[in-house]
């Protein structure tokens, strides 16, 4: 698979990365095992979990399992060294450690969870769930309101934790550091903070992006290209919406939307009739959609490694077929031109 750098880290990484916000729910223990297995088979070595994780639905019952799934992977294989896995810190979500989020108090405790729940010395990629301050993501930004925010209490509190992280760096227990659900402003922020404590450098920002979800392409874009910050773009597949198996009224048992609806507010009549223009553009040009959506963000003008998760072993073989896919002009044409007809579908 193409190799791409994280940031200015070193690190480098498949332009995918097995998402696994399943294991643990949707998907049970020996699956999820199975999938780390196939991915490595594939090479893709690049995994991405979350304290919080799994989902649908979160619990605060289940919160840390899909970390514990792994790390019962790591001891049992003792391929520590064969992956390069990144994980996050809760945000201040009440299934999270009763709503406490993070800051400079906590944070080195909140990472000796993660690193216990993982079996590992170390992570390569250590990201903030979402900013304290708050974010637009997640379907927030039909409403957004940030006039409540206070600027130097923001970058007291991004100073305090990058102090924390730098020596949490130094003693060998992160590599890199990432940010996730994160503005223009907020990115620039963090890397100016970092510069000014000696704290770690944002190299990776892991924001939603894919073919229903293109909010990335401006603000964003131009700073991931001028401050070197990888995209670790989810739901790339707009979860699930773009294999076109809930066209038409379809909702699989055992599929996202059987289990929480809506998909997160992504579940809108103007998101199926673009996947109605998607499905036949893979059509005409001989592609699978899946495939198609995967590939266009290796098509994009700044860097991205695009997280995926699937469900089961057969959805995994699926994608991984089409892990070595460039996309040719016309079709990356097309696919604008759709996405100016019908944007932000949700």
């Amino acid at each position: 698979m193409k190799q791409i750098e994280l940031g200015q880290s070193g690190i480098m990484v498949p332009d995918w990365c097995l998402g696994t916000m399943t294991f643990g729910t949707q998907t049970n223990v020996a699956d999820s095992h199975a999938q780390i297995d196939m991915s490595l088979d594939h090479g893709l070595n690049f995994l991405d979990t979350a304290e919080m994780y799994p989902v649908n639905p979160v619990r605060a019952e289940t919160v840390g399992r899909t970390e514990e799934i792994i790390g019962d992977w790591l001891e049992k294989t003792r391929r520590r060294d064969d992956v390069i896995l990144a994980t996050k810190a809760g945000g201040d979500s009440q299934m999270v450690r009763g709503g406490e989020g993070y800051g400079p108090d906590s944070i080195l405790r909140i990472l000796d969870g993660n690193l216990k729940r993982l079996k590992t010395d170390y992570i390569d990629v250590y990201q903030l769930h979402w900013p304290m301050r708050g974010s637009y993501m997640f379907r927030q930004n039909w409403t957004y309101d940030p006039s409540g925010q206070d600027r130097q209490k923001t970058l007291d509190h991004m100073a305090g934790v990058l102090e924390k992280l730098g020596e949490a760096q130094k003693a060998g227990k992160i590599r890199a550091f990432g940010m996730s659900n994160e503005s223009a402003w907020g990115c620039t922020r963090w890397i100016d903070v970092a510069e000014q404590v000696g704290g770690p450098r944002m190299a990776t920002v892991q924001n939603e992006y894919s073919l229903l979800c293109r909010m990335y392409d401006a603000d964003m874009a131009e700073m991931a290209v001028n401050e070197k910050v990888t995209l670790l773009s989810f739901s790339p597949l707009a979860a699930g919406l773009l294999t076109g198996k809930y066209q038409n009224g379809a909702v699989p048992e055992g599929s996202r939307m059987s289990l929480n609806g809506n998909l997160g507010g992504r579940k809108t009549p103007r998101a199926f009739e673009a996947v109605d223009q998607y499905l036949d553009l893979a059509r005409d040009h001989g592609l699978d959609p899946v495939h198609m959506a995967m590939a266009w963000q290796r098509s994009r003008p700044f860097p991205i490694s695009a997280i995926f998760g699937a469900t089961t072993i057969d959805q995994l073989s699926h994608i991984l077929k089409g892990k070595d896919m460039e996309l040719s002009p016309e079709v990356t044409k097309e696919i604008d031109r759709i996405n100016k007809t019908i944007p932000m579908p949700y």
